[in-house]
């Protein structure tokens, strides 16, 4: 949908989908400020040694999943017209990037989300079980996983679980998302037995991002409040155990430039 409003701070709804799906969260960013400066878009810089243009994206995609709608804003050094900006930029995506709207938001507001919904296919064959995989999930009080950060621990996730909608060949996956964490889309395929279906090519797809200032949920439909339960692991294996540790490990000292007569300047 194209705005004719004009402001300082848009928000872009955006597809990111087939071979870009490969492409990590980091090399999205440099991408997008690559096309912002092809497009010739007046962006609001940061500050520092390494100032980029000041873009927020509303919540990280996982590596390998499509995205169909999900949000990126970003700030102007003048207001412009939305359609405009959203016009430059479309012209310098690469195959499977698409911005698909953009709107004028108040300058000091963010893109908070509330909800994230995913979607994977699978043999049709497949429906009875996952059927039953989703309803044995939304009938228990708690879904636990194991997590290995910040620390080890077993994770309840059934408060972040809003719905299972299996149809066949095909289930949505609707998550709460809080400040305080939320359920990850690759947690619940696992959950669901669909890990082999993604191994042999099935993409998970986040299929939209609900956003606190634009709900399309329900009156008194809420998220969670508070921090989620957790648990202590009762086994972490030898090699998730390593690689936990060497991420607890505090990093090396620096020893450029030092001397033992103290540091050295040329």
């Amino acid at each position: 949908m194209l705005t004719a409003m004009t402001g300082d701070k848009l928000r872009f709804r955006f597809a990111k989908t087939g071979a870009l799906r490969l492409l990590g969260h980091q090399d999205l960013v440099r991408s997008v400020e690559r096309m912002l400066r092809r497009a010739a878009v007046p962006f609001r810089q940061t500050q520092g040694f390494h100032p980029g243009p000041r873009l927020v994206f509303a919540l990280s995609l996982p590596l390998g999943a499509d995205a169909l709608n999900d949000v990126v804003e970003l700030e102007l050094t003048s207001p412009h017209a939305a359609d405009d900006v959203l016009a430059r930029l479309n012209r310098q995506t690469p195959e499977g990037l698409h911005f698909r709207e953009a709107r004028v938001v108040p300058l000091k507001s963010t893109a908070m989300v509330r909800r994230a919904v995913y979607r994977i296919a699978f043999p049709v064959e497949m429906t009875p079980s996952v059927e039953a995989s989703a309803a044995e999930l939304l009938a228990g009080e708690r879904v636990w996983v194991d997590r290995l950060h910040p620390t080890p621990r077993r994770t309840n996730i059934r408060p972040y679980l809003r719905g299972l909608a299996v149809t066949p060949g095909e289930v949505l996956i609707d998550l709460w998302v809080t400040p305080c964490g939320t359920a990850r889309g690759d947690e619940l395929t696992r959950l669901l037995g669909l890990t082999e279906v993604v191994a042999g090519g099935s993409v998970l797809t986040r299929v939209g991002l609900e956003i606190h200032d634009e709900l399309t949920s329900p009156p008194g439909d809420a998220p969670p409040d508070g921090r989620p339960e957790t648990a202590p692991l009762e086994h972490v294996p030898a090699a998730l155990a390593r690689d936990a540790a060497h991420d607890a490990s505090p990093p090396p000292a620096a020893t450029w430039g030092l001397s033992p007569n103290g540091p050295e300047v040329e």
